[in-house]
């Protein structure tokens, strides 16, 4: 490498990068991490399968045929053969293919969600519910692993919780901005996770997951039993099992973002650090 000239004082030094390796995530984040990844991933698609019994959803104490559902998941009978469709309120779009009906053996079948996505793909509402339940908890179980170890070892206060300087709207616009624009974190800023993440991983940790929890034990008439004010709480079991299906449709939501975001800021780096432990840093020259 060249040095500067001491007879150009214009001369500009050209430092390499340096890498270091940090470690990012604990043993207990990285195993419950991708637990959460299996367990969610099944959960979703055996719900899926029992959703499929009565794709219908509503609010209040009632819901059965007779009632008025908000959300559905249908087939209708046309002239030129069967069309699915999903609607909401008087919005009805058709999703002939994808939802409502779709090709199975060949035939175009009335289901609400297609046989290849879910768990098992065939008619069976026992077996959804044994799968579902099954990873439910485990789900529960791995989840109280992670906020005993979140509380316990400083986690969530130290890594998730966003001080008082990233919560200001200025600094929350600015990295907006960033994000929309793909401009991520670099050097020391990479270190830590930046006020979106924060504000996401928590509201999904501490809101969504315990909110699907508690919405799918509401369903549960054994524990209703035990329980009685779980169906008070959601306003009625038909209200909890609509607040169920929408709080995994927004985790399947986060899901996809997340991932999107993995790939975009650097997918080998991003899943290293989730198996090893070791994340890696580039500080350019400009920075010593």
């Amino acid at each position: 490498m060249k040095t500067p000239d001491s007879k150009h004082p214009s001369a500009v030094s050209i430092q390499p990068a340096e890498r270091q390796f940090i470690r990012r995530h604990s043993v207990i984040v990285r195993i419950t991490h991708w637990v959460n990844v299996m367990c969610l991933s099944i959960l979703l698609l055996s719900g899926l399968q029992i959703f499929n019994a009565h794709p219908r959803l509503y609010w209040g104490k009632y819901g059965a045929d007779a009632d008025q559902a908000f959300i559905v998941v249908g087939a209708q009978k046309q002239d030129d053969g069967l069309h699915g469709f999903f609607q909401v309120g008087p919005l009805r779009v058709d999703t002939t293919g994808i939802l409502g009906a779709s090709a199975e053996n060949g035939v175009v079948t009335a289901r609400a969600f297609p046989d290849w996505l879910t768990i098992p793909s065939y008619h069976d509402l026992g077996a959804g519910r044994n799968w579902h339940f099954l990873f439910a908890w485990l789900l529960v179980i791995n989840g109280l692993i992670y906020l005993m170890h979140g509380f316990l070892r400083g986690h969530i206060r130290r890594d998730l919780a966003p001080n008082r300087d990233q919560l200001r709207p200025r600094h929350l616009w600015h990295e907006v901005v960033d994000h929309v624009r793909l401009r991520f974190a670099k050097g020391d800023e990479a270190r830590r996770y930046n006020a979106l993440q924060k504000i996401t991983y928590l509201l999904v940790a501490l809101g969504l997951l315990p909110l699907m929890v508690l919405t799918g034990l509401t369903m549960s008439p054994g524990l209703n039993a035990v329980f009685p004010f779980l169906p008070d709480l959601f306003g009625g079991r038909p209200s909890a099992r609509t607040l169920h299906f929408i709080t995994a449709s927004m985790l399947v939501l986060f899901v996809v973002v997340h991932v999107l975001m993995v790939v975009l800021s650097g997918f080998w780096n991003n899943i290293r650090s989730m198996i090893t432990g070791r994340y890696a840093i580039d500080h350019s020259g400009d920075e010593k």
